[in-house]
This record gives C-alpha cells, structure tokens and sequence, in this order.
C-alpha cells in the first residue's frame, strides 16, 4: 500500500513542478510525472531491500525528494535539448528557403 502512495506522490510532485518550472512549453505535460512516479517507486523498492522500515520518517523524505530532483533535471535537460533543437531546425530552415 505504501508504495502506491510514494508513486502517486511522485507523480504528484512531478505534476506541480512540470508547471512551477520554468520553459513548460518545451516539454510534454506527462515527461515530469512519468519520470516522479518511476523514480519513486525505484528508490522505495530499493530502500526497502536495504532493509528501512516503511513506518519510518527518512524513507518518505527520500523517496520523495530524490523523485524531485530526477524531474527537475529531466525538465531541465528536455527544455535546453528543445531550445537547442528548435534553433537548429530553425537556422536550417532560413538556409534552405534562401
């Protein structure tokens, strides 16, 4: 049951920061979601291997803070790879049409 919640919390946690992040408009709505809920559910199954007990406090902050940051650089690297691309195609495009 917990780890429904860790993966509804990452995708959550996903959601809000796809639109408190700067450049939403250079990714898909769901790429910061996606990437919260999968990275969530990985690290609560690995600390659980590990052996952290699922009542305790510390494997909530970090099942929850290491999604954030995994889709703060997934947003990070998708709006520079965007930014990057669209003035390529747009150099390309002013080429051939001169």
């Amino acid at each position: 049951m917990e780890l429904l919640f860790i993966v509804l919390g990452g995708a959550i946690l996903g959601f809000v920061l796809h639109y408190a992040l700067p450049a939403a408009d250079t990714r898909g709505v769901l790429l910061a979601p996606a990437v919260g809920a999968v990275v969530a559910a990985i690290v609560w199954e690995a600390l659980t291997w590990a052996g952290w007990p699922a009542d305790g406090g510390w494997i909530w902050v970090v099942a929850l803070v290491v999604p954030g940051v995994a889709a703060i650089v997934a947003c990070r690297a998708a709006a520079t790879r965007r930014r990057a691309r669209d003035t390529e195609q747009f150099a390309r495009l002013l080429r051939t049409t001169a």
